[in-house]
């Protein structure tokens, strides 16, 4: 093998790995980089409450520096979650509000949240449990 040369060969008649959403690409793991990223799960539940100013988003997150926030509503913005309109005033205003496709994003958020809540008490005293037995 050589030194570049780092891919993982399959086996001949060995079975073929099949991903989360069977032999297609589901785009996964794209969605999966983007809202594993904390910010921007706070981003989208605060624009989720509507339309926001840059300065807003910023108080209404505690933690996220102004670079973050760039980052973070430049990427929404070029996924398509997020629409950017600024006002041609002095300095310029930036509003920023979820797309459609931004709000169903949100929805699926409030409901991961909603589980979250429900089996919070189930998955701590699993871990109680799990950390006394190997304790």
């Amino acid at each position: 093998m050589s030194v570049g040369h780092t891919a993982v060969t399959p086996e001949v008649g060995a079975p073929v790995a099949v991903g989360p959403c069977g032999e297609d690409d589901c785009g996964i793991r794209d969605v999966l980089d983007r809202i594993g990223d904390k910010w921007t799960v706070l981003v989208v539940v605060e624009l989720a409450k509507g339309v926001r100013r840059f300065r807003e988003l910023q108080r209404a997150i505690p933690g996220i520096s102004q670079r973050m926030l760039t980052l973070t509503t430049r990427r929404l913005w070029r996924d398509g979650l997020v629409e950017r309109t600024v006002y041609p005033t002095i300095p310029p205003q930036v509003e920023y509000r979820l797309t459609e496709t931004g709000r169903s994003l949100s929805e699926a958020i409030r409901a991961l949240a909603d589980w979250s809540r429900e089996h919070k008490d189930a998955i701590a005293g699993a871990r109680e449990r799990w950390d006394a037995e190997q304790s």
